[in-house]
């Protein structure tokens, strides 16, 4: 007897998955609970992978799954191409293959080099297109495709403008892959979720500015294990763009159908936010 799955997957339980990102955050959670699927999983990470690789093992459904990780930077297309190209060869051509590597980045523009934006759009932009065309040649009819976004490609946010525009991007490009794609009978999907308690966000905290902050708060901030099992829900079903929680939600749909008033509340938002901190301004650290 086969044991049920988590998921209501459309077309049956992933049996290979592709994953980017998954040393830590939203990909490892996404990686493990995957694997508690009795899925098999090739994990692509700029560092070492064998601490989730053990933890894969240990949550698999069967000791037949197979786990294997490469070095891989998403920004450089060679390099990804060339991983993907050996995990195909070792697992097999993915069913699902999930983005989610990325970094983010909080300063004003005004702050902010030429550099830092280059950094954010090469990985979380270009890197989407790099994954993307790494795996499209090996994908057959029922395939899937998702990308980690956020609500931030749906929604503007003060000192994020180069972590927007990528995310925005990457809005653009699921939105055009999906429409070539269909063709194919494969299906893309975009994730979209707010702010998840991961460890880069946790030290992005320590230094984010506190209008930020304050506009995070109001679409609240949730767990990965309050996140990841309604992304992955979404992602079952096959839907196209995926918001995980109420408050995320909210936020997207004031931003899509009622723009004028997400940005006055954005403002107002911010307006308080910096009467706050210019009165009560957060103490340096000793030196």
């Amino acid at each position: 007897m086969t044991t049920p799955t988590h998921y209501r997957w459309k077309h049956g339980a992933p049996r290979t998955v592709f994953i980017t990102g998954s040393s830590s955050g939203i990909g490892r959670d996404m990686a493990r609970r995957l694997a508690a699927e009795g899925a098999n999983l090739a994990l692509f990470n700029r560092s070492g992978a064998e601490d989730v690789l053990q933890e894969l093992r240990a949550a698999a459904r069967s000791p037949a799954q197979r786990f294997a990780a490469w070095r891989a930077d998403v920004s450089d297309a060679g390099s990804i191409a060339a991983a993907v190209a050996q995990a195909v060869h070792d697992l097999g051509a993915p069913d699902l293959t999930i983005h989610s590597a990325g970094v983010l980045h909080n300063a004003p523009l005004a702050q902010s080099s030429a550099a830092d934006f280059d950094h954010v759009i090469d990985i979380n932009l270009k890197g989407s297109r790099h994954l993307a065309a790494a795996v499209l040649p090996h994908l057959a009819a029922r395939s899937h495709l998702v990308f980690i976004a956020s609500l931030a490609g749906l929604t503007g946010s003060f000192a994020y403008t180069a972590y927007c525009a990528s995310k925005f991007g990457v809005r653009g490009l699921a939105e055009a892959l999906r429409f070539e794609l269909k063709l194919q009978d494969i299906d893309v999907s975009l994730c979209c979720p707010g702010e998840i308690q991961t460890p880069m966000v946790a030290e992005e905290k320590r230094h984010m500015h506190p209008i930020s902050a304050a506009m995070k708060a109001f679409a609240g901030s949730r767990t990965l294990d309050a996140s990841v099992p309604a992304l992955l829900r979404g992602i079952a079903r096959r839907q196209f763009e995926i918001v995980d929680g109420p408050r995320p939600a909210l936020t997207a749909f004031l931003s899509r159908h009622t723009p004028r008033l997400a940005r006055w509340t954005g403002d107002r938002i911010a307006a308080r936010a910096l009467r706050a901190a210019t009165t009560h301004p957060t103490p340096k650290a000793p030196q």
